[in-house]
């Protein structure tokens, strides 16, 4: 009977193990020169510290749309940036309406500021394919002008890449470090969805 108890317990652990839910905290560290390093497996617990506690979250919960996935992937292949990150990113900014306008003047599904839509050659910024184009344009400029560091790429694309140069780090905006944090939720949820 004994050996039944236990082999029914290993059992129970299995299949608690095997319902629980995953999750994959984000852990930074500051090196010497300020440079954040980001990861989900600390190398060490005295010089990481959680970034992002994630909590349980179906990405069903997130109300995405399918609606401009056809033109987000047209973006994602053109300009070589992932369809995952554009869909996150287009979630955190406009939460997919096409006719958003922030109080600083950012327009349409990805949030341009005037000026990047002129820089771009953006004719209208209000339609969809336009938008998303010049957006993934534009995050693919700010990715390779931050040497591929995803953070610093998205804080730029929130305060300005000049900002982010002066502080060579994500700056202390409360803004801008929600900003980061949601869209790297919001990308990890996508590339966990298939």
């Amino acid at each position: 009977m004994k050996g039944f108890f236990i082999g029914f317990g290993v059992f129970l652990c299995m299949m608690l193990l095997l319902v629980s839910p995953l999750y994959a905290d984000i852990y930074v560290y500051v090196d010497n020169n300020g440079v954040l390093h980001f990861t989900n497996v600390p190398a060490s617990s005295k010089n990481y510290r959680v970034y992002l506690k994630e909590r349980p979250q179906k990405i069903s919960a997130l109300n995405l749309t399918d609606q401009y996935d056809h033109v987000i992937s047209e973006a994602s292949k053109r300009h070589g940036v992932s369809f995952s990150l554009l869909k996150a990113l287009i979630k955190a900014e406009s939460d997919f309406n096409p006719r958003a306008v922030s109080s600083a003047g950012a327009q349409g599904l990805m949030q341009l500021m005037p000026k990047n839509i002129k820089s771009l050659k953006i004719k209208n910024p209000f339609d969809p394919r336009e938008n998303i184009m010049g957006g993934a344009q534009y995050l693919k400029q700010l990715i390779k002008r931050f040497g591929g560091k995803l953070p610093l790429a998205l804080a730029a694309y929130n305060a300005g890449p000049g900002v982010v140069e002066q502080y060579q780090r994500i700056p202390p905006f409360r803004e801008t470090e929600s900003f980061v944090q949601q869209v790297m939720k919001y990308y990890a949820l996508l590339n966990n969805k298939s």
